[in-house]
């Protein structure tokens, strides 16, 4: 079958990929409609009408992107990108002396451009990446690479929004790898993260140190080189105790909680002891649709938003919770795929960044509700409450089907 839009194949399209997201979005609709079931609000009961018609609009978008041409996106890379950095400060200009700046009024309705930024920042970044004077042994053309995913997530810092912002970083070191950045850089990258973790202790400070200039030596890059990249990691070493100390307390807190150094049974860790009650006594089967006590009774914070995984680990049980991980391991895994039998490289590094998107989300998400990452309240891709973060991944969705349609075209 031919569009008349373009001289494309829709049978080329990835069928089973868009079933499998069809698929998380019906069963994200259950979970929704059973942890809105019981609330005495009026707007939390709306929850399940609001979110179907979002996924109408997502799907609508989705098609529409499916549809435009792939030099479309690079044409739109650069304006998108401004764009959204200007709707990132006006956020923050609109709602200063808000403590929570993430928001902009749209008539009755609320936007939040920090959803915007991830599709403008993977999109910006294929095209910086993929075009022909980009040379990835330049220090110069990784650095730019990283200004490019820094900026938005300094803003996002700011709202403040510690989740959202660490999207950014999730997404530039596989597009950099998949657009063919050498193993000795990617080392380099990775390095200073090693140290920061291990700086808060003197021995494992000492080991991570040891180990990066045995790396190094295997290596056998120039002293100069190797020398630079050992003073970086002293410095990173010495900055990061500092920067501890001016993040905010509840930040520290998470953190403190998650590594499991600071037990908060009544705060931060009551939604984690929660969820993982709630997942655990759904048993084998589950305790079947709107019959989960946790979720019912509501001792399950944000139910419907960021724990939603818990609805479905109770009431659908070990089962259900498999099969929305196969699913979400089945739309990854394909994803990559894709990406690897794109010919166009703006294409394949686009379908890269939005899996490195999705992917980051659902591995945060699932692993926060079972107790194994930090409350960062990063939503559930198809599967959480919430309009703006619903049409970005069907947005996304539609990349890689886009991408998938036009895989044999350079």
């Amino acid at each position: 079958m031919m569009t008349k839009f373009e001289d494309i194949k829709v049978s080329n399209a990835d069928y089973a990929f868009f079933l499998a997201v069809l698929l998380l979005c019906i069963i994200g609709l259950i979970a929704i409609y059973s942890a809105s079931y019981q609330a005495e609000s009026p707007a939390l009961k709306d929850n399940f009408a609001k979110q179907l018609v979002w996924l109408m609009l997502g799907l609508i978008l989705m098609g529409i992107i499916i549809i435009l041409p792939v030099r479309f996106f690079w044409s739109l890379a650069y304006v998108l990108y401004f764009l959204t950095i200007f709707l990132l400060i006006l956020t923050l200009v609109i709602n200063r002396g808000n403590p929570v700046a993430r928001w902009l009024p749209i008539g009755s309705f609320q936007f939040q451009p920090s959803e915007l930024a991830k599709i403008s920042v993977v999109i910006f970044l294929a095209r910086y990446l993929a075009e022909e004077k980009r040379d990835l042994n330049k220090f110069k053309d990784i650095l730019i690479a990283f200004v490019i995913v820094l900026v938005p997530a300094l803003l996002i810092v700011n709202q403040p929004d510690l989740g959202t912002s660490l999207v950014f970083f999730a997404i530039v070191l596989p597009i950099l790898f998949w657009a063919g950045l050498p193993s000795f850089y990617l080392f380099i990258i990775l390095t200073p993260f090693i140290t920061m973790i291990s700086s808060f202790n003197f021995y494992t400070y000492f080991l991570a140190m040891a180990l990066i200039i045995v790396v190094l030596l295997l290596f056998k890059r120039k002293i100069l080189l190797s020398s630079l990249v050992i003073i970086a990691n002293i410095v990173m070493g010495i900055i990061t105790p500092m920067l501890w100390n001016q993040m905010r307390e509840y930040q520290r807190h998470r953190i403190l909680t998650f590594l499991g150094l600071e037990m908060d049974p009544k705060g931060l860790s009551y939604q984690v002891i929660q969820s993982k009650v709630a997942i655990g006594s759904g048993g084998f089967w589950g305790k079947g649709i709107l019959k989960g006590t946790q979720t019912q009774l509501r001792f399950l914070p944000e139910q419907h938003t960021d724990f939603v995984f818990s609805v479905v680990g109770e009431e659908l049980g070990f089962i259900g919770s498999s099969i929305v991980l196969i699913l979400f391991l089945f739309l990854l895994l394909r994803a990559i795929y894709i990406a690897a039998k794109v010919r166009n490289k703006f294409s394949g590094l686009m379908v890269i960044g939005a899996t490195a998107v999705l992917g980051f989300h659902i591995i945060i998400n699932i692993g926060m509700t079972v107790g194994m990452m930090p409350v960062t309240g990063l939503p559930l891709p198809f599967l959480s409450y919430g309009g703006s973060f619903l049409l970005v991944s069907m947005s996304f969705v539609g990349i890689i089907i886009n991408a998938s349609i036009r895989r044999f075209r350079y």
